[in-house]
């Protein structure tokens, strides 16, 4: 008899980021688009950033996880990442709701670009006024 492993699983994002996240007991592997957390994002604040919520209910070394990502920069892949281990773990232990929740991690970061206006350069710089 094969023993039946458990796979939660969670959708984080973060400005255009989507990560689709994995968890399953195990040794604490994280892997993300089939590298390492280390390996992939390209400083060690986003690679800490991402696992975040495994830290704050204290499993970094129990849970395996994997992710697929895409989308957006490096920064907002890491938030997007955290964002998706939180949701999934909160489906994995409704217990630990309130430590992510007080934590931050539950909610999504609703900041998003702000589009460019007509008759401008971006959105909020003007053009050089000329009074003459």
């Amino acid at each position: 008899m094969s023993a039946e492993i458990s796979i939660f699983l969670g959708t984080g994002r973060r400005k255009t980021s989507t990560a689709r996240v994995r968890l399953f007991a195990g040794t604490g592997k994280l892997v993300a688009n089939g590298r390492g957390f280390d390996t992939y994002f390209s400083h060690e604040n986003f690679a800490k950033q991402a696992s975040r919520p495994l830290s704050t209910v204290e499993l970094r070394d129990q849970i395996d996880v994997l992710v697929n990502v895409a989308g957006g920069g490096v920064s907002s892949q890491a938030g997007a990442v955290a964002h998706g281990i939180a949701r999934a773990l909160q489906k994995m232990n409704p217990a630990l709701r309130a430590a992510l929740k007080k934590e931050g991690h539950i909610k999504r970061d609703p900041r998003e670009k702000e589009r460019k206006k007509p008759g401008q350069p971006g959105a909020r710089k003007r053009f050089q006024f000329s009074k003459r």
